[in-house]
């Protein structure tokens, strides 16, 4: 068994492909396949489903593959901690972020600007999760990405290990002309009979909101699921709901009014997410050194700001 053939297996696997794995690859399709047939006669069991309509693990390839990605890991570890005692880090950094970081308190684009200063020769790529945090954290749990971060409120997964960043109450945003635009605080009890506007079941936004009102024994209506914040003001804006979000993602300018929660608002918990399964990397330490950093600052920023919305 060679690191080329688990290299392959893992691309195939991912893109359930041979033709696109041997392009992301920048192979010829036949190489990749003979690759893989090798792997399978040294082991001595089929690892794909091969059909003319599609590719699909078989047992034997899905027990494979999380062993194969963490290999693949450990490799990339050691010729990246070599590099880093030559003068400077090399190979590549995958890093899974919410969408909504790139306005937020936890100011991602400055790091990798400040990462690729440091580090020149590290390719740095970077992957938004349409599924939110939970999708974040299966891949980075299986590999696909090398450090993320994330909004988890409600639990810790297995094989992930959670250093928080920021963390800043959520605001009520109401449409204007709506019974609550003009109020400088609301309860929660009133909130019971309003129709919402919220991103999807996987995101820490979502789930914050989701866990306030259980905790308050309540239950409440969203009538429409977006992928992203500017269709979420957008969707309020027009008088189709109420919606919460974190104060940093949206201001009394978007055409919308906020208002604060009198008592526990929803918080929006910001972390650094690291595999525990695998070694970690050189350039995701360093990524991750920026990270923490940046987030304590975040929180000294904002922390005035965060007390007077309470």
């Amino acid at each position: 068994m060679e690191v080329r053939q688990l290299e392959h297996f893992v691309a195939v696997a991912e893109e359930r492909s041979f033709t696109r794995a041997a392009q992301r690859l920048h192979l010829v399709q036949s190489a990749v396949s003979a690759s893989i047939r090798t792997l399978e006669r040294d082991l001595e069991a089929d690892l794909f489903h091969r059909t003319t309509q599609r590719v699909a693990l078989t047992d034997a390839g899905a027990t494979l593959l999380p062993q194969a990605r963490r290999i693949l890991a450990e490799v990339a570890s050691a010729h990246e901690l070599v590099a880093d005692v030559r003068g400077g880090l090399r190979g590549s950094l995958t890093i899974g972020t919410m969408q909504a970081l790139s306005a937020g308190p936890v100011d991602v684009p400055s790091m990798l600007g400040r990462l690729r200063v440091s580090h020149p020769r590290l390719e740095i790529r970077l992957r938004y999760a349409e599924g939110g945090s939970s999708e974040l954290a299966e891949r980075l749990r299986d590999g696909r990405v090398d450090v993320a971060i994330v909004s988890l409120p409600e639990h810790r997964p297995a094989g992930i290990s959670l250093t928080a960043l920021t963390s800043e109450p959520m605001t009520l945003v109401c449409p204007p002309g709506h019974r609550l635009a003009e109020r400088r605080s609301v309860r929660m009890a009133e909130l019971g009979e309003e129709t919402f506007i919220d991103h999807l079941a996987g995101w820490g936004t979502r789930m914050s909101v989701d866990r306030a009102f259980a905790a308050a024994g309540m239950e409440r209506r969203v009538a429409f699921e977006v992928g992203d914040t500017p269709s979420v003001v957008n969707l309020v804006q027009h008088g189709l709901g109420l919606a919460f979000l974190p104060r940093s993602l949206v201001t009394d300018s978007d055409g919308v009014r906020l208002v604060a929660l009198r008592g526990l608002a929803p918080q929006w918990e910001v972390s650094l997410a690291l595999p525990s399964n695998r070694p970690v990397g050189a350039a995701a330490r360093a990524f991750s050194e920026l990270a923490v950093a940046g987030g304590r600052l975040a929180s000294t920023a904002d922390a005035p700001a965060s007390t007077a919305s309470v």
